[in-house]
């Protein structure tokens, strides 16, 4: 790393050599700048404010704030969930006093970060449903860095502005720590927020080719999403303790697995859905259940991918990934590929202890009744 440098230096270095998110834009010169803060306010009038002078508060209309490396991806991504009504980039919670515009912020000395500033209905979409979007397609893992990009002002963070969302956000930060050895992503609530330059809104919809590092397959599963996981919060440890019986939680808590053909839905041959024991989220449909021979439920398909976390397990001295869900994180089984058996090649196999098997008959009493059409 270059130490000492004047900040002039450090910023042409970083633009030419770090910056990917600018690599494709318009020339500074020659892109018109956010206006810059109010000189007149002292940096102790600042400190602790929450600032964000373009939001407009609205009924009905949520706001989260989520860096995920460069804005560009980010904005359009959350633009393209049904529910949220506007994504605009921008920069958060730097240094007050200094001056949130690209070239400044770009330098990595500021301390602000690319953010999406994301309003959403809350009858249409729920937090639970954005930051799990979010998550999805960010490393948590890595600090000041996200795909190609690396430098401080590319560091994640979700920054709330409400105690209601910053509930909602320790809750699933809580989810996702647990997945991850090393967890990085910045958990505060907003200080300030200010716009983006223009030529960075909507960035990827004027440039079609410009650089995104957000898969073309991440963008996919998430715009596939059917199962709101905000209707299927976990609930507190104790609840879930007192409520599962012992192989329940052996299995779903402590990642067990129950003996081959003793469990209660190796052998189910009823319609319905299959949801997480823990939760109520859906999970798999009695449509894509088969018969596999090896004494566990086994599955073809989920009902909805992002409903399922993919992970690496090594124990046993075997490589295998490993299924959780979602909202729960609850050890469900594990997924294997290239399965003759199987006409996509694809076989869940799940413990039984970790599902709660909800007949096609009681689904819409139950609340699955928008999921009805999943089973036939």
């Amino acid at each position: 790393m270059v130490k000492k440098l004047t900040v002039t230096i450090l910023a042409v270095l970083i633009l030419a050599v770090t910056a990917a998110c600018g690599a494709e834009q318009a020339p500074i010169n020659d892109a018109p700048e956010q206006q810059a803060q109010d000189t007149d306010k002292t940096e102790s009038e600042m400190t602790g404010m929450m600032i964000d002078e373009t939001y407009q508060e609205q009924d009905g209309v949520g706001v989260i704030y989520l860096a995920g490396g460069c804005f560009w991806g980010l904005e359009k991504l959350m633009e393209s969930i049904p529910g949220v009504v506007s994504a605009t980039s921008g920069y958060a919670n730097g240094q007050a006093g200094e001056e949130a515009t690209y070239s400044n912020v770009s330098t990595g000395l500021t301390g602000y970060r690319e953010t999406v500033r994301v309003e959403y209905e809350v009858d249409q979409v729920s937090l639970d449903a954005i930051l799990f979007a979010y998550f999805h397609v960010i490393d948590p893992t890595i600090e000041n860095a996200q795909g190609n990009d690396r430098g401080p002002q590319y560091q994640t963070g979700v920054y709330y502005a409400d105690d209601d969302s910053k509930a909602v956000v320790e809750r699933i930060a809580a989810i996702e720590k647990e997945r991850y050895e090393k967890f990085v992503v910045e958990i505060k609530p907003l200080e300030r927020f200010y716009d983006a330059e223009d030529y960075h809104q909507d960035y990827l919809d004027k440039n079609p080719g410009g650089y995104c590092h957000i898969s073309q397959e991440e963008f996919a599963t998430v715009n596939s999403m059917i199962v709101d996981p905000g209707d299927y919060p976990r609930p507190a440890a104790d609840v879930i303790e007192s409520t599962l019986n012992e192989a329940q939680y052996a299995v779903t808590q402590m990642n067990g697995t129950e003996p081959p053909f003793q469990n209660e839905y190796w052998d189910n041959h009823e319609r319905g859905i299959y949801v997480d024991v823990v939760t109520g989220e859906p999970l798999f449909s009695s449509g894509d259940k088969f018969e596999s021979g090896t004494g566990w439920p086994s599955f073809s398909d989920t009902i909805d991918i992002n409903t399922i976390f993919f992970n690496v397990d090594t124990s046993h001295g075997m490589q295998r990934t490993e299924v959780r869900s979602r909202s729960g994180n609850s050890h469900l089984g594990h997924v294997f590929y290239g399965e003759p058996r199987v006409p996509n090649g694809t076989r869940y196999c799940i413990n039984s202890a970790a599902l709660k098997f909800i007949p096609y008959d009681q689904m819409e009493a139950e609340g699955y009744g928008y999921l009805m059409a999943y089973v036939d």
